[in-house]
């Protein structure tokens, strides 16, 4: 699969999950979708205009501010779905560090890392949108 394909369809799954958690989800998860779009479009933006040699230390910069915006939302929430979220941002913050220190060249063992955690914290999202929209129902009736 090409990359340009995959990044297509990741961009697809976000925007799925991010409808979801707004027409079904609670507002942890409309925070959490929001700040991990927030993410994504920061990622982005830092890949396109930002000079190659700044590039590490700006993306560790982002997962570390995701990561806080994840840890402020678990200690307002307290669930379950946000803690996981939380440890896998810690993944992907360790992960940037690990490359940015080591000064290594980012390779497929990178990528396949960051991609998986990502789909992850997505995943993370789409239960915990699937939890409030089943405790939504449960208290409806």
């Amino acid at each position: 699969m090409s990359p340009l394909v995959a990044a297509w369809i990741g961009w697809a799954v976000l925007i799925i999950v991010l409808v979801l958690a707004c027409w079904k989800g609670g507002q942890a998860e409309r925070l959490g979708v929001a700040i991990f779009l927030a993410g994504a479009i920061y990622a982005m933006l830092v890949y396109q205009f930002v000079p190659r040699s700044l590039v590490p230390s700006l993306l560790l910069l982002g997962e570390g501010l995701i990561g806080a915006g994840f840890l402020l939302l678990a200690l307002r929430h307290m669930s379950a779905w946000l803690g996981v979220a939380m440890l896998l941002q810690a993944i992907q913050f360790s992960l940037h560090a690990y490359y940015l220190v080591g000064g290594l060249r980012r390779d497929s063992t990178y990528a396949m890392i960051n991609n998986l955690d990502s789909i992850g914290v997505l995943l993370c999202i789409l239960v915990g949108t699937l939890l409030a929209w089943r405790r939504s129902r449960a208290t409806a009736r």
